[in-house]
């Protein structure tokens, strides 16, 4: 919620964030004492409890105390190395939050670390005589961040702030750190935004640039996405004719109440269709390696297959014939060229639970998890 809720109204966030608090706090103090005497079971209550009052921008000494437990119990715990950092950056503490997080990296690498080193190294940089050596040393631990999972748009967010800072710290003289920078936020945006020629050319540029990043993976991951969803379009999600003319035609006898206009597929146009509502039947759900998004192959009353990306909910939630409402539909016509082949299909997009109504009811909140791309300690 810290991270990936933001209402219209600050206050709004800081009442929920307090309220989900005090519940996790509650939780914890529920846990009988002798249940948590063990040394391996206390440093996880202590990480647990320190994480919980770490949530707030305003360091907090209690946090603190528990974090400083937690690592001196167990070592290997590498998030209470990174909230113990992130403790002592809110403190003012900046060569203790660099020491947590080295710490922990001697125990093996971390992306979530590595981001916060680098992010923390441009913040130590400033002001200093040797601000570009230490910011380059902030551009490697953000490359060694993106080599442990190319896919992370944090980690590619992370290298974009840093090639920026450089460009400016070598007087903004160095246009090439400015590409790099350009090209690092496109990755962390290509792809959650499905972008996928633009994921493509992007990933592979990357993979040129610098193979240690291993990006050319994520372009062989990306191109099977695309055989695999073309494909479940054309073949109907592999389901039988009788079977498909069937759960096309239970639509129509669909009784949801909307205040939306109802239409079907061909009534959509590219982008946000405000003030319209799209009800599809889910005939299939297409596996692939990542875990966002969910790709499911759906069909309108027409028989109008296409391909439904689903953010913000669990693996499971939504199955096969559940029937699925769109409300305000994001609708695309997707058309890929990639070394001389091409890839072509019609595409939907929920980005939010409230977005959907499954057989006539919003998704739960405990149906629900968080898709971000959002980073922490963001600095110039």
């Amino acid at each position: 919620m810290r991270d990936t809720y933001f209402p219209k109204d600050p206050k709004e966030k800081k009442t929920r964030v307090q309220q989900d608090s005090n519940l996790a706090l509650a939780l914890l103090d529920s846990i009988p004492p002798e249940m948590r005497k063990q040394p391996s079971r206390r440093a996880v209550y202590e990480y647990m409890r320190g994480k919980v009052l770490d949530v707030f921008p305003e360091y907090c000494k209690e946090a603190e105390d528990h974090l400083s437990k937690a690592v001196k119990l167990d070592p290997s715990l590498a998030d209470a190395w990174l909230c113990l950092g992130n403790c002592f950056w809110k403190k003012g503490e900046l060569s203790g939050a660099k020491n947590c997080f080295s710490l922990s990296l001697k125990k093996g690498p971390n992306k979530k670390i590595l981001r916060q080193l680098s992010m923390l190294e441009r913040k130590l940089a400033q002001g200093t005589d040797k601000e570009a050596e230490i910011v380059e040393e902030s551009i490697q631990h953000a490359k060694e961040a993106v080599m442990l999972d190319v896919k992370d748009g944090q980690s590619w967010y992370a290298l974009g702030n840093a090639y920026l800072s450089s460009f400016f710290i070598t007087g903004a003289w160095d246009q090439n750190k400015l590409y790099q920078s350009l090209k690092a936020y496109q990755n962390a945006v290509n792809r959650y935004l499905e972008n996928y020629e633009s994921a493509l050319s992007g990933f592979h540029a990357a993979s040129l640039k610098d193979p240690s990043l291993n990006a050319d993976l994520e372009v062989q991951k990306l191109v099977k996405v695309l055989i695999k969803l073309e494909d479940s379009i054309i073949n109907k999600g592999q389901m039988k004719s009788k079977r498909f003319a069937s759960l096309v035609s239970s639509l129509r006898n669909e009784n949801i109440k909307l205040s939306l206009k109802l239409v079907t597929t061909r009534s959509l146009h590219e982008g946000l269709n405000k003030g319209l509502s799209l009800m599809v039947k889910v005939v299939a759900y297409i596996q692939h390696e990542n875990l966002v998004p969910l790709y499911y192959v759906v069909s309108d009353s027409e028989g109008s297959c296409c391909i439904l990306s689903v953010y913000g909910l669990r693996n499971g939630v939504i199955k096969e014939s559940d029937t699925v409402t769109l409300l305000e539909p994001s609708y695309r016509s997707i058309h890929v060229s990639w070394k001389d082949k091409t890839y072509n299909f019609k595409a939907l997009r929920a980005d939010f639970r409230q977005q959907i109504l499954l057989n006539g009811r919003v998704p739960s909140v405990q149906d629900a998890t968080c898709s971000t791309i959002h980073a922490q300690h963001i600095l110039p």
